[in-house]
C-alpha cells in the first residue's frame, strides 16, 4: 500500500490548511488512518487518527478544537483540516495507516504504512 500526503505550506499564525493522504493499493476500511508530525531532533509525535469502521475520532490534547480529522473511504482519503495554526505546529506531517484498529493508536510502531510526509510551517 502506498500513501501520498499532500496539501502542506506556508502560513501565518492564525491561518489554516488542509492535508490530504490518498492510499492506493489495499484499502483499511476496517482499519486506522492517522497524521503524526515530526519537528527536527524530536520524535514523531501523535496529531490525530479516523477509525473507519466506527468514524470514530481522536486528538492530540495540543490540537483539540483546532483540527479536524476527516475521511473518504470510497476514495481511501483521509483529510487533516487545520485552523488556528500556531508556530509550534511547524512540522513535518505524515499520515499512516494500519488496517485493524489499535488500542494504543497514538504509538508510531503501530503503523507500517506511511507516506512521505508534507511540510507545514506557521510564521508568527
Amino acid at each position: 500500500v502506498q500513501l501520498q500526503a499532500s496539501g502542506g505550506g506556508s502560513v501565518q499564525s492564525g491561518g489554516s490548511l488542509r492535508l490530504s493522504c490518498g492510499g492506493s493499493g489495499r484499502t483499511f476500511s476496517s482499519g486506522v488512518m492517522s497524521w503524526f508530525r515530526q519537528t527536527p531532533g524530536r520524535e514523531r509525535e501523535f496529531v490525530a487518527a479516523l477509525r473507519w469502521g466506527t468514524r470514530a475520532t481522536y486528538y492530540a490534547d495540543s490540537v483539540k478544537g483546532r483540527f479536524t480529522i476527516s475521511g473518504d473511504k470510497v476514495k481511501n482519503t483521509v483529510y487533516l483540516q487545520m485552523n488556528s495554526l500556531r508556530p509550534e505546529d511547524t512540522a513535518v506531517y505524515y499520515c499512516a495507516a494500519r488496517i485493524n484498529f489499535a488500542i494504543n493508536y497514538y504509538e508510531e510502531y503501530q503503523y507500517t504504512n506511511w507516506g512521505q510526509g508534507t511540510q507545514v510551517t506557521v510564521s508568527s
